[in-house]
């Protein structure tokens, strides 16, 4: 009997009249059947699912894969194309993002009918099980536990790099399979940049530092912004501060199953730009996590859909000031049938 997972792609393989629909992001690989190996292609039809792969991935994927048969390739993904063609399946659904030019060349046949496909596929991985529940938290616990330890050793005189290494360093020593994203730690006027890069800046007295990082466990991720203040800043850094933790607490308190992913958006968006800030806050309000520290959904001014029991999402608002300084604080929520589990404890007014 087929897994609820790959019964739901079999009802987008039946709804939009597909004969196979091919996956090729690590992601979806793990998710669907269970091979961590990172490269290969997932194909699911009606009444079979293969994984193709190559010589170093063929054992470890015998070893990990369930409901499917692994099979080997020698010759590329040209070999693909050629068994595709052998079993007539030519109305052929692709993951559309994760596929690359170089690939769906040498997929390419004149017989195929090639169906991107995005949306739907996103939307796969949104509702988290229990157990997937369970991973993310424990991810959670590890980054937080690691942040504090770092929190004892950070001092002026440091720099962004040295400290962002330490944190990497005690996420793993804590139990860290590898890093979701590259830990950011930004200071003074660097704060201004979303998603700046740690540098060889020492950080000073009176300055604001973001850090941004995440663990990942069972191949699950966390991630987390905490904005800390290294003694005492500005008035309007302050000033900012208050701005964005009020604009997530009004995101955070809206947040329940059924409700648009604007509307998410447009609760901490509102706040921020009636404060005259509004051209300062230049990304979404959260996004979804699981396998990717970013998947659906996107909770943004012009996302479509709407929020569903089980979905973790972040809530991360932010004000960035060029030359100045920036703020955003961020946490995971799990989206409940009538509000959140806020799965992320770590304090917000933090001052080293």
């Amino acid at each position: 009997m087929a897994s609820k997972k790959i019964e739901r792609v079999r009802q987008i393989l039946r709804g939009k009249g597909l004969d196979v629909i091919l996956f090729f992001s690590s992601e979806n690989l793990i998710y669907l059947s269970g091979y961590t190996g990172g490269e290969g292609i997932l194909g699911i039809a009606e009444d079979e699912v293969w994984l193709f792969v190559d010589f170093r991935y063929f054992e470890i994927a015998q070893e990990e894969v369930r409901d499917c048969e692994v099979r080997l390739l020698k010759k590329g993904l040209k070999e693909v194309r050629e068994f595709l063609r052998e079993r007539n399946l030519k109305k052929i659904g692709l993951e559309a993002k994760a596929i690359t030019l170089f690939e769906f060349e040498q997929l390419h046949d004149p017989a195929f009918n090639f169906i991107p496909l995005s949306k739907e596929l996103e939307a796969l991985r949104a509702k988290k099980t229990p157990e997937e529940i369970r991973l993310i938290k424990k991810a959670v616990e590890v980054a937080e536990n690691a942040f504090k330890e770092v929190l004892k050793l950070v001092k002026p005189g440091m720099r962004e790099i040295e400290i962002a290494i330490e944190l990497e360093y005690q996420m793993k020593k804590m139990g860290s399979e590898s890093l979701p994203f590259q830990v950011i730690v930004l200071s003074g006027e660097r704060t201004s940049l979303p998603h700046g890069v740690p540098s060889e800046k020492v950080i000073k007295e009176g300055e604001l530092l973001i850090f941004d990082f995440g663990a990942r466990i069972g191949g699950y991720a966390s991630d987390e912004t905490r904005t800390v203040f290294l003694g005492e800043v500005e008035t309007e850094l302050k000033r900012i501060y208050e701005i964005v933790r009020e604009a997530q607490q009004n995101a955070i308190k809206v947040i329940k199953a059924g409700l648009s992913f604007k509307e998410v958006d447009k609760a901490a968006r509102k706040l921020i730009e009636d404060a005259g800030y509004g051209n300062f806050f230049g990304h979404g309000t959260g996004h979804g996590v699981g396998l990717a520290v970013h998947e659906y959904p996107s909770l943004s001014p012009d996302s479509e859909g709407e929020l569903q029991e089980g979905m973790v999402v972040t809530v991360e608002p932010g004000i960035y000031l060029p030359q100045k300084g920036g703020v955003r604080i961020e946490d995971l929520v799990l989206v409940k049938e009538d509000g959140v589990e806020i799965l992320t404890k770590l304090d917000h007014h933090i001052r080293i």
